[in-house]
């Protein structure tokens, strides 16, 4: 507990945002996190930041990384270094992917708009969450390039193919199935937040399945169901939402997989997927892509970080199909650890939700010069030229 209160007052000295006012002034993407914190409701930051029980798997996301070293060639030039990656035959300039957050207008009015112009302006992958609060072909056009669609299938399926049809219609190159997330999840940071938080949430938040609104912990408030929640989620409007009684049902298994992919006319990624068990199954059953995630830790409490899961899903596809990672991300030699474990891009997912909190696009921009730049600088530091050149040579692991 010493050692913690220390480490957490570190942490406070280190990230002091007193003299930042614009995004430029920020030293790293942590920066961001308090002035996040201070621009938005108790509650809404609750959301945010919360994990599952005591957030023990959002901080073991973090400290994974610290557990593994670079190793730095030299003399070596690296005056030009190349950071971009192609994925599915689409070149992208850096392997940093903004991973889907949901409900991006509780953090700013512009939302994931606003995160799509920045994944523009620094040509980054944006991927879009089911429930984002702007529509798939608002946010492509704010991109300038189509997105990937992320998707919660929900318990009926003429919802999900829906769904489905409606982003391979605005030209989305790939669908993003969810399977690490249940309705239960026991997120005190958010339950405690919102004990905090004095407003009435009925003001912007109606229905049973909003994730900002009271009630008991590890319930839904309110009367309205499934309808009212989407409502304000422009990724249901036009459907038929009666029968649905769950954004992730707890009766998904492969034969959902089978049948999503006989469907799916793009490219198919599972994400949340941890084990080689899984990652060989999902290679038999034709996904085209896999991303290691654990819901930034805010799925289940399994003190499990993902870049420690990574070498597993990456054997158990066995170079078949690329895999991605997010969790934990905070640093550019993080993405390059990451890289070197095998991955084909790095996503990010909080760090760029602060960034929007705190300044708007220009927020989201910051946090991803700050990442580029990190990478570009330990790339060199390792004699790496090419994201290519990242492999497991560079790095080595430490207890």
């Amino acid at each position: 507990m010493t050692e913690r209160k220390f480490l957490g007052w570190l942490d406070s000295l280190q990230q002091s945002n007193e003299a930042i006012s614009s995004p430029d002034q920020a030293f790293d993407v942590m920066d961001f996190e308090p002035l996040a914190r201070k621009a938005l409701p108790p509650a809404h930051f609750g959301y945010l930041a919360t994990g599952v029980d005591d957030d023990g798997t959002v901080r073991a996301n973090r400290e994974g990384y610290s557990h593994i070293q670079i190793r730095a060639r030299r003399l070596v030039d690296v005056e030009n270094v190349d950071m971009s990656v192609s994925l599915f035959g689409t070149k992208w300039s850096t392997p940093i992917v903004l991973s889907p957050v949901s409900a991006q207008k509780a953090f700013h009015p512009e939302g994931e708009v606003a995160v799509a112009r920045a994944a523009h302006a620094k040509g980054h992958l944006m991927m879009l969450s089911t429930v984002a609060t702007a529509s798939i072909e608002d946010a492509t056009a704010a991109a300038g390039a189509p997105v990937w669609q992320q998707l919660y299938p929900t318990n009926v399926w003429e919802v999900s193919r829906a769904i489905v049809k409606r982003a391979e219609a605005a030209g989305s190159p790939a669908i993003v199935l969810t399977v690490d997330l249940h309705d239960g999840s026991n997120r005190e940071t958010l339950f405690r937040a919102q004990l905090e938080d004095k407003r009435e949430c009925s003001a912007c938040h109606s229905g049973a399945y909003s994730p900002f609104a009271r009630g008991k912990p590890g319930t839904r408030s309110g009367t309205g169901g499934f309808a009212q929640y989407a409502a304000r989620k422009p990724m249901f409007n036009g459907l038929d939402l009666s029968k649905v009684t769950a954004l992730h049902p707890t009766n998904m298994n492969w034969d959902f997989v089978k049948r999503l992919r006989d469907t799916v006319s793009v490219k198919l990624l599972v994400k949340g997927v941890v084990t080689r068990e899984d990652a060989h199954l999902a290679a038999e059953h034709g996904v085209d892509g896999l991303v290691v995630s654990n819901h930034g830790g805010r799925a289940e409490e399994t003190l499990r970080p993902t870049v420690e899961s990574l070498p597993e899903v990456i054997e158990g596809v066995g170079g078949k199909i690329p895999v991605l990672v997010d969790g934990g991300v905070r640093r550019g030699t993080d993405i390059f650890k990451a890289l070197a474990l095998g991955a084909s891009a790095v996503g990010i997912g909080r760090p760029h939700a602060w960034g929007l909190a705190a300044f708007g696009q220009p927020g989201v921009e910051a946090v991803l010069e700050i990442l580029r730049r990190e990478l570009r600088t330990i790339m060199r530091q390792a004699g790496t030229v090419s994201v290519d050149k990242i492999t497991h040579a560079y790095i080595t692991q430490s207890r």
